[in-house]
């Protein structure tokens, strides 16, 4: 039993170490597993060993309706009368109780009050043995336990008031006493359903909130606490246990006032090793101050001497209780050991590293300053290198970052849509047609003119600017996120002032970047629209160009005078073109006589629709009239200017695809040069000019209020941890 309460004493340490900074215990208990906690003892109430090579638990919640005896069970274990006593809802803040055994004044373990029933007096033992302590009120022992039920009292009021409300927020209380098995328990506010006095109308609400915040965590054993003399199926306690334990797997059922049964009744039936009966003190045994150490010989004997129970009686009563409970405990730490060692050292390991990494508190010498300047500008600059060339040691394995970006916003987003850049979806036919005549002047032209064909180039090689800027626009933005990942790092969290201006001017030197790179990219798109190489060997020649449109203009015709004759020859057709004048079949008319010269002017109408449209609309016979203020082309194309047109669109096909390839080459290059290489090559050197001063580095290194509160808890933690891994080596 001596190395069974060394155990548990050493949770409650390790529990101690961490209460010490003020954090909870961050060294959970693991999940219980599906084991009904009934099966710890068998039919014949012997302990079930391999229960606890399969199970893990933790806390010890009581729950039960008011008056269900849970106060009593509480006072029987610990052995003294220390818990606030009268009508209604007493117990209105949930109590966290630890009790510890230690030896007396004399170095003796004493025999446990609640584990050995009354063999020993308590009240013979010395008062300095026994006493308590509360978490709020450190330092301080309470032995008297009459102070601990009017302290307990009173901590209840301040937080819950006076008028029978209740309060989440738990009060700690530790005991000491050699009467005591080392546990833990938490006495939590009885059920209710009727709201008393000023309580709120959904009191009944409110204490089942807070019961269940503590019994539906996994480790949390769930002490049912339910008067014999009321039907079990009606226990409020057991109910709200089934509802987070459905297969009783954490569920430990006490039953009180087994002396109150009507005569010949017994709960014999329902044990085997389900609940636990017990025998309290009756009110009136309160109220006389009936000792805990004569109550508990009367409950022996109770069971000793019931015919029903004697048989049993050794599994009977609040000692059995006690030892059921330690048990669980006891074994519960001894499976979970290693792994508490576990976590103790990667907790420690965690913390110490964080530690390093946010350094020591920064001191006054400028030697220390400038070095931890310089180390940020390097070790900055050379991670901003390694991130766009990948080389950096944090390669991500689920989404592209750094170069790898840069290279997708070339590659697949500014090469995939120059591609599609088509001349004629802005450009069409009937527009063309008027630049024709337009580049001509006053002289119809006898061939297609280079002039029209260059101002249509040039038109569409200016529409590749847009494109060309919008991608340094992306590189830049690429830049920009590569910075503020960099700028996560530890170090920046705990200068945020050396971060702010090692962004600003990191910013300003690629938007210094920016503007020769802009230039150099219209530049290079004016220089291809300055010149236009009809000379290029890609570029299809002129002649060739008229000899392709001539060839589908000669597909198109034959197409459609095979459709008129019907395949017949053109000499047996009614009606025939010779030598310029129309024949007729025989009993025809013969044609009025034709004026030469107006056939000419008629000849020269046709091939000419562009003005077809314009004389079609004259009204009056060989009268001028004046030309419209707006004179735009309208009517179809006649077969010239359908030639030249084709030819001129193939002709631009030809050559800006060979524009368009030369800028989706030439343009990421010059990014690359004048804005991603720069920033690689010169960004060391801008941010020394600008961030080495020496009166930069008293503002710069400022640390921030986080990380030096941060900087506290970590040592605070690894002050508790190193602790805790003294406690559990002394094992």
């Amino acid at each position: 039993m001596a190395m069974d309460q060394t155990l548990i004493q050493t949770i409650n340490k390790l529990q101690d170490a961490f209460n010490s900074v003020n954090v909870s215990n961050p060294i959970d208990l693991p999940q219980v597993r599906k084991f009904p906690l009934h099966r710890l003892f068998d039919l014949s109430y012997g302990v079930n060993v391999n229960f606890f090579r399969r199970n893990k638990t933790g806390q010890i919640a009581v729950v039960g309706s008011q008056s269900s005896g849970k106060s009593s069970v509480l006072e029987n274990i610990v052995g003294r009368d220390f818990l606030p006593r009268g009508n209604g809802i007493v117990t209105r803040r949930p109590l966290i109780l630890q009790l510890i055994n230690r030896p007396n004044s004399k170095g003796e373990v004493g025999g446990v009050a609640a584990a050995d029933g009354a063999k020993k007096d308590v009240s013979t033992t010395n008062e300095i043995d026994e006493w308590g302590e509360f978490l709020h009120i450190p330092g301080k022992k309470f032995s008297n336990f009459d102070e601990i039920r009017d302290e307990i009292s009173r901590e209840t009021d301040s937080k819950a008031g006076k008028d029978s409300e209740i309060s989440a927020q738990p009060i700690n209380l530790r005991i000491y006493s050699p009467n005591v098995l080392t546990l833990t328990l938490i006495d939590l506010p009885g059920l209710t359903k009727v709201a008393v006095g000023k309580q709120p109308p959904d009191i009944e609400r409110l204490i089942k909130d807070m019961i269940m915040k503590f019994i539906t965590k996994p480790n949390c054993i769930i002490l049912s606490v339910t008067a014999a003399n009321v039907d079990l199926a009606n226990s409020d306690g057991l109910k709200l246990a089934r509802e987070v334990d459905p297969e009783g797997v954490r569920t430990v059922g006490v039953l009180t006032k087994i002396d109150l049964m009507d005569p010949g009744t017994d709960v014999v039936d329902i044990l085997a090793g389900r609940y636990v009966p017990v025998v309290n003190r009756g009110q009136r045994d309160i109220d006389n101050k009936k000792k805990i150490s004569v109550a508990l010989e009367a409950e022996r004997s109770f069971f000793e001497n019931h015919p029903s129970y004697r048989s049993k009686a050794q599994y009977c009563g609040t000692p059995f209780l006690a030892r059921k409970l330690n048990l669980i405990l006891m074994h519960h730490i001894k499976n979970t050991l290693p792994e508490i060692k576990a976590k103790i050292s990667t907790g420690l390991t965690k913390y110490q590293q964080e530690l390093a990494g946010l350094g020591d508190p920064m001191g006054v010498e400028e030697e220390t300053q400038s070095n931890i300047i310089l180390n940020v500008i390097t070790e900055f600059t050379n991670e901003y290198r390694s991130v766009l060339e990948g080389t950096s040691n944090d390669i991500s394995s689920d989404e592209l970052s750094g170069g790898a970006r840069i290279s997708f916003v070339f590659h697949e987003i500014f090469v995939g849509a120059i591609r599609t850049m088509d001349p004629f979806d802005q450009i069409k036919d009937v527009e063309i047609r008027t630049i024709l005549y337009n580049s001509s002047g006053s002289s119809p032209s006898l061939f297609v003119g280079t002039a029209a064909f260059e101002v249509l180039v040039k038109q569409q090689i200016k529409r590749l600017e847009d494109p060309s800027l919008k991608c340094v626009a992306m590189v830049y933005d690429e830049l920009v996120r590569i910075l503020n990942r960099l700028l996560n790092k530890t170090v920046f969290k705990r200068f945020p002032a050396l971060r702010e201006r090692l962004y600003n001017v990191v910013i300003g030197f690629f938007k210094k970047s920016m503007q020769p790179t802009n230039k150099l990219v219209t530049d290079l798109i004016s220089s291809e629209a300055t010149y236009i190489n009809t000379g290029h060997p890609d570029f299809i020649p002129g002649h060739k160009a008229m000899s392709i449109v001539s060839e589908r203009v000669a597909a198109q015709k034959g197409g459609i005078l095979g459709q008129v004759t019907g395949g017949q020859n053109s000499s047996s057709a009614n009606v025939h073109v010779a030598n310029g004048s129309v024949n007729r079949g025989s009993g025809a008319p013969p044609p009025p006589p034709r004026d030469p010269q107006l056939d000419l002017l008629n000849q020269g109408q046709q091939d000419s629709s562009f003005f077809s449209s314009f004389f079609a609309k004259k009204k009056k016979p060989g009268v001028l009239e004046n030309p419209p203020a707006v004179l735009k082309a309208s009517g179809n194309l006649s077969e010239r200017e359908y030639m030249e047109t084709e030819v001129i669109k193939l002709l631009l096909l030809s050559y800006y695809a060979i524009v368009k390839r030369t800028v989706a080459d030439l343009i990421p290059k010059a990014i690359m040069y004048n804005l991603v290489t720069k920033t690689k090559e010169d960004l060391q050197r801008e941010l020394l000019a600008e961030l080495y001063k020496k009166d930069v580095f008293d503002d710069a290194l400022k640390e921030s209020d986080a990380v030096v509160a941060r900087r506290k808890e970590c040592r605070e933690m690894i002050a508790a941890y190193q602790k805790a891994d003294e406690i559990i080596s002394s094992v």
